[in-house]
């Protein structure tokens, strides 16, 4: 009894298997059998006949719901996902997986999507209607191929009595372009449309007349909708769009140096104690770093390059042994791996942390002259100062245009030895910064 019942629903359902619900971006519902379709129309047979549709009005093809029947008098309604001899397994409008034992199923019937059969009926019969007008219209366009005018009531023609009042020569749409008449003829006729063409252009085949087509153009302009508002770029913007991340900066950093120990100074070397000279400055700082995003996360790491100046300095040193002149300058050169891990990347105003692991080359010169030993002695002498360091801060930025702008503060850690072990071992560093996020 159970083969029986299982072979008949099976044989019902391979009978509905053609049968296809059409969901239009008008809100109808539409059923029938899908005859054929092209790129662009669809041919469908209803219960009330076959129509043609344009794909582009067909928002989707709905999969089959049935509805079934359960013994007691209960029922389901849903698409089915799978059935075999026990059980059949629904998938129901909330998106649920309901399992039914066979026994329980009296009967399957197919869901009706559509609002009622008289809203489909309607559909159908003014879709049947306008695909009749359009076969009309075709035969008058051939009408007006074969005898330049078409008669009007009375036994007058609406063409020409316009060319009699206005004196002028009548104009011809082809293709829904107007065609200039000219003296002499043109070497190539423009191809008339197909009549699949025309439905899905919305224009009407063959050669129609001027005020057939200033009446069309006319009633377009009137049903034409207001184009959407356009959306910001930066509205649209999507940060899991973007992998890589390109900045330069530009800012200051204040910079403190100190020069102690014995300098040398040529052949002569000054012991200076305790005392300590200041070499720092506010310095000129700039950089530059290329991220990678890892992954689907807010990290970002990739490679960073940064130089700064040791500002200019001129300092005097006397004792009871003479005296000593000088002026000093130098270099900050880095480079590392650097990383952002943004907080808000949402925001409009993407806030970060930032930090980097960096190798450091500092150099110092400092030149001049001195009398200690020997009168107005030039000396020229420079200060190496190599070695780890590392920063850490944070930035924020914003999105302008294509382009993001932003502010970095960072400390940079990097311990000095030497002449210059007196130094302090921090540096915080200001920069604006340019970045592009693709």
């Amino acid at each position: 009894m159970k083969k029986i019942i299982l072979l008949s629903l099976f044989a019902y359902l391979c009978s509905l298997g053609h049968a296809e619900t059409l969901k239009m971006k008008d809100g109808a519902l539409i059923s029938g059998s899908i005859l054929s379709q092209t790129e662009y129309t669809l041919n469908l047979a209803t219960s009330y006949g076959n129509i043609t549709l344009n794909q582009r009005e067909i928002e989707q093809i709905l999969p089959d719901k049935h509805r079934l029947i359960l013994k007691g008098g209960s029922q389901l309604i849903g698409v089915i996902l799978d059935m075999d001899e026990f059980n059949l397994k629904l998938q129901t409008d909330d998106g649920a997986t309901v399992n039914v034992d066979m026994p329980q199923i009296v009967s399957i019937e197919v869901y009706d999507y559509d609002r009622g059969q008289n809203a489909q009926q309607e559909f159908v019969e003014k879709q049947i209607v306008r695909e009749q007008q359009a076969a009309q219209q075709a035969a008058q366009n051939q009408q007006v191929q074969a005898t330049g005018h078409v008669e009007a009531a009375g036994g007058l023609t609406f063409d020409s009595d316009i060319d009699q009042v206005f004196d002028a020569k009548k104009a011809t749409v082809v293709n829904g372009q107007v065609q200039t008449p000219t003296a002499q003829p043109q070497a190539v006729t423009p191809r008339v449309m197909t009549d699949e063409e025309a439905f899905l252009k919305g224009v009407k085949a063959g050669a129609v007349s001027q005020q057939e087509y200033a009446s069309a153009a006319k009633q377009e302009l009137k049903t034409k909708k207001e184009p959407a508002p356009k959306t910001s770029a930066a509205a649209n913007r999507v940060e899991q769009n973007f992998s890589k991340y390109f900045a330069v900066q530009a800012g200051v950093m204040p910079l403190d140096l100190k020069l102690s120990g014995d300098l040398s100074l040529g052949s002569y070397t000054l012991s200076l104690g305790d005392d300590t000279q200041d070499l720092g400055g506010t310095s000129a700082a700039i950089s530059s770093k290329f991220l990678w995003r890892i992954k689907e996360s807010n990290l970002w790491l990739g490679p960073v390059v940064g130089f700064a100046n040791v500002a200019s300095n001129s300092f005097h040193i006397e004792n009871s042994s003479g005296a000593m002149d000088a002026k000093s300058s130098g270099s900050i050169l880095q480079l590392g791996v650097s990383g952002n891990y943004y907080l808000t990347p949402k925001n409009r105003f993407a806030c970060y942390i930032t930090g980097s692991a960096l190798y450091e080359m500092l150099s110092v010169n400092y030149h001049g002259e001195h009398s200690f030993g020997a009168p107005e002695t030039p000396f020229n002498n420079s200060i190496s100062n190599s070695g780890l360091a590392a920063s850490a801060g944070f930035g924020v930025e914003t999105w302008v245009d294509d382009l993001m702008l932003g502010l970095e503060i960072r400390q940079i850690f990097s311990p000095r030895k030497d002449e210059l072990k007196k130094s302090a071992a921090s540096s915080t560093v200001i920069q604006a910064q340019l970045s592009w996020k693709f």
